[in-house]
């Protein structure tokens, strides 16, 4: 007895706590509120990433009164067959979620039949207004609305909201009690997130892109369109693109017979962005970087002679040039005009293999460009001590080397925007539900990488490049254009496979908007000049009126 009383005044002395908090958990039922994602807007404040409405439901076994009213009620409501539904409602358990993402209609159906033991709650799901538009970009949720790819997961603790709970009572066998207390603690809702996407460009690039694929029977095409001054994306192009709404169909025929890894591994494919998470060989627009870097270093000049006799032989290797019968006697304006193989390996011999690197080095081309997207590539390059002559003749000209489409674009806006590096970014701002910022997000001051004159120097000769060179289909009447034209060989050589792009920028004498098209396959005709060039010529044809930028008529009367 003496035992027992002292292990009694125990308990009830340095163990009441504990033991009432089992009892409380015990009577306590708690459901989870799901709190409202925050959206997507573009640059004009549409929506481009929103939410709607949809219900959970699900049973609670100790509540149910009717389990063969309850099962039939709900495959009906459902369209579920019978065995499943049986099988969570009869399962001894607190609570088992029948089915989630149902429409609120039918939710709404559900809660109106008053059956004892199941519960409705509202949930959101993910809805995305231009279905397919920027779907490599934006990204989507999965089923516990996270996000998977893209923006969405980029900024997912901006977007996503802290869950609330209902706490109820219940008694002894589990039953919710009616009249006990209800603690209530109010979801709060994720941020909207404002980015530099602007839907009407993205819609004016992607029908170019998709004209161009379908008409050049291309494996895909990207577009790339950004601010050079701060590296503002406006639109980025991947068709074939996917539905955002139906992220987990194929955007082609499905192959019959194929297993769930093999569907996994295209639907992976599918999602994947190519203009960050792929690189390539950039072939002559990477010409850009080399004549920046000779004229930077002093080792060239615009009116330096060259001699182009078809080739330029490197130790022991011929490279050829484009034209086989070569350019004859050109200065370095006109070989960069002229896309001109030869001028472009001696401008890297004068370089050297150091300062080559040095350059590429300080133009930032070994580090990632730091955009808002996850899975962004490397560049891929020789390594210093590997680099020899030739390595160094092809990589003058965009050869032997990848880089990814962001890259590109990237460094091309730093070349030509007075010689800052920028930071390509969607992420704009997070506001509030009232449109209150919360927070502005903030990209590295651009480091200067060439000078203001050797800058100003770049857009005068791509400017030269469309007025009279390799790029004149990119020429838009009325507006002062600069670009290069490019056409690299996919490996390997012998498939003889290739991609056409082109990278143009706009007003030449103040650049406000840059843009680069990859074209990956094209069947039949593949220059760069001749089907890439034309397709930048029409988005800005669209875009630079849009944008504001004012439209020279004295030069459209000489054009």
């Amino acid at each position: 007895m003496v035992g027992l009383t002292g292990r009694l005044v125990f308990l009830m002395m340095y163990r009441a706590d504990h033991y009432s908090e089992m009892a409380e958990d015990l009577h306590q039922r708690e459901r989870s509120i799901k709190a409202a994602r925050g959206r997507i807007l573009d640059a004009n404040k549409t929506v481009i990433a929103d939410n709607r409405t949809v219900c959970t439901v699900s049973v609670i076994h100790n509540q149910v009164e009717d389990p063969k009213q309850v099962i039939h009620s709900l495959c009906n409501a459902l369209g579920m067959e019978e065995a499943p539904v049986r099988k969570k409602v009869e399962k001894r358990s607190s609570r088992e979620i029948i089915r989630t993402n149902v429409d609120k209609e039918t939710g709404d159906q559900i809660r109106e039949m008053h059956l004892a033991g199941v519960k409705v709650d509202e949930d959101y799901k993910r809805y995305y207004p231009f279905d397919s538009l920027a779907s490599k970009v934006l990204g989507f949720t999965g089923g516990d609305n996270q996000g998977i790819i893209g923006l969405e997961v980029a900024y997912e603790p901006v977007l996503k909201g802290t869950n609330g709970t209902i706490l109820t009572m219940a008694d002894a066998a589990g039953i919710e009690l009616e009249n006990a207390f209800e603690e209530r603690i109010e979801p709060v809702a994720g941020a909207d997130l404002v980015t530099s996407l602007d839907v009407n460009i993205q819609q004016y690039a992607q029908q170019a892109a998709q004209a161009v694929m379908e008409k050049k029977g291309a494996k895909r095409v990207s577009v790339i369109v950004m601010d050079p001054q701060n590296g503002e994306i406006m639109a980025m192009v991947n068709v074939p693109e996917f539905n955002l709404n139906d992220p987990f169909t194929l955007n082609i025929e499905e192959p019959p017979g194929i297993s769930a890894k093999e569907k996994q591994e295209l639907l992976n494919q599918m999602w994947r962005n190519p203009a960050i998470n792929d690189t390539y060989e950039p072939g002559s627009t990477f010409k850009i970087i080399t004549a920046a870097a000779g004229l930077e270093a002093g080792v060239v000049s615009l009116t330096d002679h060259f001699s182009c006799p078809g080739f330029r032989v490197v130790e022991d290797r011929k490279i050829r040039c484009h034209k086989v019968g070569g350019h004859g006697s050109e200065t370095f304006l006109q070989g960069a005009m002229n896309s001109c193989n030869p001028v472009f390996i001696d401008v890297g011999q004068r370089l050297g293999i150091d300062r080559y690197y040095d350059y590429f080095t300080q133009f930032g081309l070994r580090e990632k460009t730091g955009i808002d997207l996850p899975g962004e590539a490397a560049t891929i390059m020789h390594r210093k001590e590997n680099m020899g002559l030739v390595e160094l003749a092809t990589v003058s000209f965009g050869q032997s080397f990848q880089i990814t489409p962001i890259q590109l674009i990237t460094t091309a806006a730093s070349i030509i925007n007075g010689g800052r590096r920028v930071t390509p970014h969607f992420g704009v701002m997070a506001v509030g539900a009232d449109g209150s910022v919360i927070r502005r997000f903030s990209y590295p001051e651009g480091r200067r990488i060439l000078s203001e004159e050797t800058s100003q120097t770049m857009r005068y000769v791509l400017e030269q490049v469309v007025a009279e060179g390799s790029g004149k289909k990119a020429a838009v009447a009325g507006f002062r254009i600069g670009g290069k034209t490019a056409t690299s060989e996919k490996l390997p050589r012998s498939l003889k496979k290739y991609i056409s792009s082109f990278v143009g920028f706009a007003p030449a004498e103040d650049p406000q908007v840059i843009a680069l098209i990859t074209i990956d396959e094209p069947q039949g005709i593949y220059y760069g000049g001749t089907i890439a060039a034309p397709v930048i010529a029409d988005i800005f044809q669209n875009i630079l009126p849009y944008l504001g930028i004012s439209r020279d008529t004295s030069r459209e009367e000489e054009s």
